[in-house]
């Protein structure tokens, strides 16, 4: 039987979402006081990983004739759609001073890109905090 390879894997399509697991298991790291600083430091690291480099979100790549970029689906925030160059775009957007704008301001385009954005944020800081002496989990 031919498939279309949208469920392949043995996951069924959701291998690609182990992030919003690993969210979940940071918020309740935080809320349960018994988990240390290295388990939230490390959540958040898998989470910011996942953010950047995993999440399903739009590509958003600057292309010739649409205003709003490339709307085919891609992986990550820092990583672009099937097209080898819209990666390379995605990535030099970083790098170049004019296009970080750009770039950022393509962080909150639509609901799934905001989402992702707010999580990789959020991540970032609760890897950050965990290691501050006083705020951390006592």
């Amino acid at each position: 039987m031919v498939t279309s390879g949208a469920r392949s894997g043995r996951l069924g399509g959701l291998g690609q979402w182990w992030g919003i697991i690993a969210a979940a298991l940071l918020i309740a790291a935080w809320i349960n006081k018994a988990a240390g600083p290295a388990i939230v430091a490390t959540l958040s690291a898998l989470v910011l990983i996942w953010s950047l480099f995993q999440a399903p979100v739009t590509c958003g790549a600057p292309i010739r004739g649409r205003e709003d970029g490339c709307r085919n689906n891609a992986t990550g925030l820092l990583m672009g759609c099937h097209i080898r160059q819209h990666r390379w775009q995605k990535l030099k957007m970083l790098i170049l001073r004019r296009q970080v704008r750009t770039f950022c301001s393509g962080l909150f385009t639509d609901g799934k890109a905001t989402l992702v954005t707010l999580a990789a944020i959020g991540s970032f800081l609760s890897g950050l905090v965990a290691f501050i002496p006083g705020v951390a989990l006592n």
